[in-house]
């Protein structure tokens, strides 16, 4: 009887303790060293990561930048070629995705890098063709691609678990495709907003992340434009800078929310005006780097929790834009 009830407290005991760890940070996705909001990995909570762009000739550098403080980036690794013409980026728990681009020549291969080192990446996959001109969305088990030139309208993935080749899961709107969009993810959905079709469009698509099919039209960006960087807050999907029609820039700052389908509301702006940037999103902070024009190695970030304008935070380790962009 006695070892009975000692067996009966220490389950007790261990029972508490498992409820303990299921209720702390450990378990709700967001923690000291990584990760992000439970459902994607569109927000990260140490680094930024931009990888190849163009320099102005093709660059396969990958940079990391700290999200805990403003400084510059350093450069960590290299991508297998180099790749420009914004390439999709795409962000799981433990490794960063650059997809499509070209380099110079139009490519499909999917490059994967780890963020528990410094560390060049590797072939692990290749998209269904050769693309560039991509958007970029995460879900917490695959990367996504949408998009892209020449002007298509598939939504690819692939998976994070698994190293393979992405599959076409359904279609963006309008038929006729778009290219030189940007990229957001919530929880349960992915976004593709703006691009050219081949004019510039204002649509912001949405597409499940539970179940594949195609993407509807839910809203719409203040202006028609492409080439703009895309952020992605818990609750909201932003737009950053962008041109209409190209090579002209613009500072504007949108954001549109992820609870429900309607239009973008511009918010702030950010310091320059500036166009294929690359975006980033902290738990807290958008960051847009780069730009091919000059070439341009400014960081800057905004902030989710008000509406305002961007800050000038850092640089790249080298002057480049139309790049992909990653976080952890």
């Amino acid at each position: 009887m006695a070892t009975n009830t000692i067996v009966k407290a220490q389950k007790a005991v261990f029972n508490d303790a498992v409820r303990g760890l299921v209720d702390s940070s450990v378990f709700t996705g967001v923690t000291s060293y990584g990760g992000a909001p439970s459902g994607t990995q569109a927000q990260g909570t140490n680094f930024g990561y931009t990888s190849g762009g163009a320099a102005p000739g093709v660059s396969n550098v990958i940079d990391k930048f700290p999200f805990t403080s403003d400084a510059s980036a350093s450069d960590v690794g290299d991508l297998t070629v180099g790749r420009s013409s914004r390439p999709a980026g795409q962000s799981s728990s433990t490794h960063g995705y650059t997809s499509g681009g070209s380099a110079p020549a139009l490519s499909d291969v999917i490059d994967k890098f780890t963020f528990s080192s410094d560390a060049s990446a590797a072939d692990v996959g290749n998209l269904i063709d050769a693309r560039s001109r991509l958007a970029g969305q995460s879900s917490t088990t695959h990367g996504y691609a949408t998009g892209g030139a020449p002007r298509i309208n598939y939504i690819q993935k692939f998976s994070f678990s698994v190293d393979g080749n992405a599959s076409d899961v359904g279609d963006i709107t309008p038929i006729i495709g778009r290219y030189s969009a940007c990229g957001q993810s919530s929880t349960t959905h992915g976004y593709t907003s703006g691009g050219f079709n081949p004019s510039a469009t204002n649509e912001i698509d949405k597409f499940p992340f539970a179940s594949d099919t195609n993407a509807t039209e839910v809203g719409t960006l203040i202006i028609a434009q492409g080439f703009c960087a895309g952020h992605s807050s818990t609750t909201h999907g932003y737009v950053s800078g962008g041109s209409e029609p190209p090579p002209a820039g613009t500072k504007n700052i949108q954001k549109f929310p992820f609870a429900s389908d309607t239009n973008a509301a511009l918010v702030g702006d950010l310091v320059v005006i500036t166009s294929q940037s690359t975006g980033q999103s902290s738990n807290t902070h958008g960051y847009s780097s780069g730009s091919p024009v000059a070439p341009r190695s400014v960081i800057e970030k905004f902030p989710f929790a008000s509406d305002t304008n961007a800050t000038s935070v850092g640089d790249l380790s080298i002057g480049r834009g139309a790049a992909a962009g990653q976080q952890y």
